[in-house]
């Protein structure tokens, strides 16, 4: 509007001028003789001034269409370029925006002049805006940030901002040019780059593990593979050492039954002979020789210990009463005894209906000798005063209980370690697992402790 002004103004001075000298002309011309050659020439130069000014206004005019032209494109270029325009004052005022900066915001051009471009930037990012557009008037050259913006409704975006202050020609007012871009996209597009690097590094670092753990896998397999073998050699070595034990165990038995055949058909028949002899030189030897029937009577006596205790190491290597009467009875016949010797009170049950004598010798050994070793750890390590012992038939197994009332001990510390009564324990399972029975122990406070052995009629146990 301003260009416009001064334009009329220059057109009417130009007028003046040219009116003042027209009457110049005038005067000067009404005071010469006029002839016709001078007209002629007149005419010419008006004609040719006519010419002139004709040309004149044409450039004028095209120049006129050039401006329009060019502010035109100018107005396209501003108002519609990519970026969003804005001219502000050092308070961050909006003194001028474009169509594209005001379509960022979402308000129309009009309402937002004279309003302050920090009411459109985040609360996150206000303080980089105005550190941002303090530098843009303290320092010269282009200055750059990046900050979180709002339009209207309240949606964020991320905007690209880059500003220089711009010289002022007609005030003292400072002022700059802000071009703002959204890069929202630009943004979104980092973030999933970032993410598909961290996504790409997760999976380096998984492809890794993968690897180490098939790696892993792999050494795992070998060993397991080793293990196996292991095992496999381990539990030969375990059959071995239990048919060594088996073995063992039958020759000990068997061996006990020799020595307490010899002792009881033998040393005993030969110690009781030796005893007759001595009654017939009692019987035989003079009234008068009292001395010789004394010593004679003292090594009777000595005889008969002797026999006894013959009878009773024998019974204790292998009652003969296990082999000639069965289980049920030589077990009656040691309880008797060992209460006897121990003074425990203890309670025999049977209820096998004679089942007991379809086991086989190894079996009915087996149970003498656990039925002999729990009496024998409740003697020395129990403290108990009554033991109640019973044996029954249940379907395809026979089953044997000891328990008694004395004081507990803690089964898993003492069985696997073998210490103490352990020994016995395990010899005890050992017997039972050898003729494919199962032999467990309970113990409790104020419960005692309860023997069990299960031992089947044929191989295997069936509950």
């Amino acid at each position: 509007m301003n260009g416009k002004t001064n334009t009329s103004a220059d057109a009417a001075e130009l007028r003046r001028r040219a009116e003042v000298r027209l009457r110049k002309r005038q005067r000067n011309t009404t005071a010469l003789p006029r002839t016709e050659a001078d007209t002629q020439r007149l005419l010419h130069e008006l004609q040719v001034h006519q010419i002139e000014l004709e040309m004149q206004n044409a450039e004028l005019q095209d120049a006129r269409d050039e401006v329009e032209a060019g502010l035109e494109k100018y107005t396209d270029l501003y108002d519609f370029a990519p970026v969003g325009y804005f001219s502000m004052d050092e308070q961050g005022l909006i003194l001028e925006v474009n169509l594209t900066g005001a379509a960022l915001l979402g308000v129309e051009r009009s309402r937002l002049i004279n309003r302050r471009l920090q009411r459109f930037v985040a609360s996150m990012s206000r303080p980089v805006f105005l550190a941002f557009l303090e530098k843009v008037f303290a320092e010269p050259g282009k200055q750059v940030c990046e900050a979180s913006l709002l339009n209207e409704d309240g949606t964020p975006f991320w905007a690209d901002l880059q500003a220089a202050s711009a010289p002022s020609l007609r005030s003292a007012r400072k002022w700059c040019r802000v071009a703002v871009s959204d890069i929202t996209a630009l943004k979104r597009a980092e973030e999933t780059q970032r993410r598909m690097e961290a996504q790409t590094a997760a999976n380096r670092v998984l492809k890794q593990e993968i690897v180490r753990r098939q790696a892993v896998e792999k050494a795992l397999k070998k060993s397991e593979k080793y293990s196996r073998r292991l095992l496999a050699e381990s539990l030969r070595l375990q059959k071995q050492l239990r048919d060594l034990s088996r073995q063992i165990l039958d020759a000990q038995e068997d061996e006990r039954k020799r020595i307490s055949r010899e002792l009881h058909d033998e040393i005993a028949q030969l110690l009781t002979a030796v005893s007759l002899h001595l009654g017939a030189l009692k019987r035989e030897a003079a009234p008068s020789s009292k001395g010789l029937k004394r010593k004679i009577a003292h090594t009777q006596r000595l005889v008969e210990r002797s026999v006894n205790m013959v009878h009773q190491f024998a019974g204790q290597l292998r009652p003969p009463a296990l082999d000639d009467l069965g289980l049920i009875p030589a077990l009656h016949s040691y309880m008797k005894d060992f209460a006897k010797r121990t003074g425990l009170s203890i309670r025999f049950t049977s209820f096998t209906r004679g089942r007991t004598e379809q086991l086989d010798s190894a079996r009915r050994t087996v149970f003498y000798r656990v039925a002999q070793e729990a009496l024998t750890n409740v003697a020395k390590h129990a403290q108990a005063s009554q033991v109640k012992m019973s044996i029954r038939k249940l379907r395809d197994f026979i089953r044997m209980e000891v328990k008694d009332n004395g004081k507990s001990f803690q089964v898993q510390g003492v069985l696997p370690t073998g210490r103490n009564k352990g020994l016995g324990l395990l010899g005890m399972r050992e017997r039972v697992e050898m003729v494919g029975g199962r032999f467990t122990v309970e113990s409790s406070p104020g419960k005692g402790t309860t023997i069990r052995a299960e031992i089947p009629f044929a191989n295997g146990i069936r509950d």
